[in-house]
């Protein structure tokens, strides 16, 4: 078995009973804005990128709670390119230097977490065997978010120059070839099916983007572009709770845009979630719960946090000797 997959970080019988215990199904009314089948959400967990141990770990609530220093990539499941022999030629020694997302989506009947790092990695990796479907080192400066496509191809956003890519990631598992779209500080990416769009945030601005050509040579046309309210865009996700919405969060602030109204939209509890420097958002669509993080300091990077902010209710949870960039909700979307 891969040493990816660590079945033994699984708190066997005790942890096992409650997952057992607590694990529910539920209809999912829409996912990213289309119907998507059922949405499992058994035991709502969370995925954080921790920078100290160059990985990238999901926490089950009780691991949430007991997170320990001296500890770190202990979680219900964990990934590193550090550890996978198969990514040696593309150089995880410096490209997987500071992992920036993390973020799951299914197709064709697999789980993937999709991941990049600051060093310009990024990699589509199955879960939970941990076997990699596709990775590349973009030579990007700030590899920030990626997306995987409907076709299996992937984007990729970089801050330096300020780039969108789309890779032909489904020609296969090393595939390199892209189109690009130059956005200034480009930092997330999000893949919509109602609108059959890609979007992309930038500084100061989002745009979306139809897709033309062939997976094998596919072209990235944008369509239209919105002003953000405030600058400095950052991070990209999709409302689960209010479908045809996105998640945009800005240097000071944090927004909800209506893909149908083309407007930035006023949300539930705005005024506890909205606050500056907002590395990372998502909710969690069976507890409608929002899970935030944002730089604290003392941390020793100053961009990092180990302190996770859960809202309606709110509370925090401290992950002690973690530096963690960012923490999103383990929610499947199909593509």
């Amino acid at each position: 078995m891969p040493s990816k997959y660590r079945p033994a970080r699984l708190r066997s019988c005790v942890l096992a009973a409650v997952l057992a215990l607590c694990a529910l199904s539920t209809p999912a009314s829409s996912a990213d804005g289309v119907p998507a089948g059922r949405l499992v959400a058994e035991v709502p967990r969370v995925a954080v990128t921790d920078q100290a141990a160059r990985a990238i770990v999901v926490l089950d609530p009780e691991q949430i709670r007991t997170y320990l220093a001296g500890r770190r990539r202990v979680g219900y499941w964990s990934w590193s390119a550090d550890d996978d022999l198969s990514l040696a030629r593309l150089s995880p020694g410096r490209s997987w230097t500071n992992p920036s997302e993390a973020k799951t989506r299914s197709l064709d009947g697999s789980q993937y977490l999709l991941t990049t790092a600051s060093g310009g990695l990024a990699a589509v990796v199955r879960y939970p065997d941990g076997k990699v479907r596709w990775a590349a080192n973009t030579g990007a400066g700030n590899a920030h978010s990626i997306e995987l496509m409907p076709d299996g191809n992937v984007a990729v956003t970089s801050t330096t120059p300020g780039t969108v890519r789309l890779y032909t990631a489904s020609q296969g598992s090393r595939s390199t070839a892209y189109t690009s779209y130059r956005l200034p500080g480009a930092h997330g990416v999000h893949w919509d099916p109602a609108s059959q769009r890609l979007w992309a945030l930038g500084a100061n601005q989002l745009i979306s983007f139809g897709i033309t050509g062939t997976p094998a040579s596919p072209h990235l046309v944008p369509d239209g572009a919105v002003t953000l309210p405030t600058s400095g865009g950052h991070d990209l996700a999709p409302v689960l709770t209010q479908p045809g919405r996105l998640w945009v969060t800005t240097s000071s602030k944090v927004y909800q845009y209506d893909l149908a109204k083309k407007e930035f939209v006023g949300y539930p509890d705005q005024a506890s979630i909205s606050r500056k420097d907002v590395k990372s958002i998502s909710d969690e669509p069976v507890t409608r719960q929002v899970l935030t993080a944002m730089p604290e300091p003392g941390n020793p990077c100053s961009w990092c946090t180990s302190t996770l902010t859960f809202h309606s209710p709110d509370y925090t949870r401290r992950l002690d000797g973690i530096q963690l960039y960012k923490a999103r909700w383990w929610t499947t979307q199909r593509r």
